[in-house]
């Protein structure tokens, strides 16, 4: 079984919506690092020497392969991240290897021998 890394980077305010959005189409966990900071095209603005920015995290999802492109377009619809720049950003990458996820791999064999 093969698996792809999907990395959102959210606003704090909708990671529990994408995470929920990504469990919902397939996705069997995450992990989410909290108080990341991140510039886009804008740069941030300032009052005083203070950072005006929005909260960020980072989602990170191990998905079998053939999940990847539905799972990454279920979070960009539920991040609204087209539609609303500044928003968030998600994009997937392979995965070599991994380990411990023997347990999850029996459940997604089932789900990935049927849309095969």
């Amino acid at each position: 079984m093969h698996f792809k890394l999907i990395i959102a980077l959210t606003e704090d305010s909708i990671t529990d919506k994408i995470v929920e959005a990504a469990r919902d189409n397939g996705a069997t966990g995450s992990t989410v690092i909290s108080s990341a900071r991140g510039e886009g095209m804008q740069i941030s603005k300032t009052f005083l020497g203070l950072n005006l920015e929005a909260q960020r995290d980072v989602v990170l999802l191990l998905v079998e392969e053939h999940m990847c492109r539905e799972i990454l377009e279920t979070i960009e619809v539920a991040g609204n991240f087209d539609a609303s720049p500044g928003s968030g950003i998600a994009f997937s990458i392979d995965v070599e290897d991994a380990v411990g996820v023997s347990h999850q791999v029996s459940k997604l064999a089932e789900i990935v021998e049927e849309e095969i």
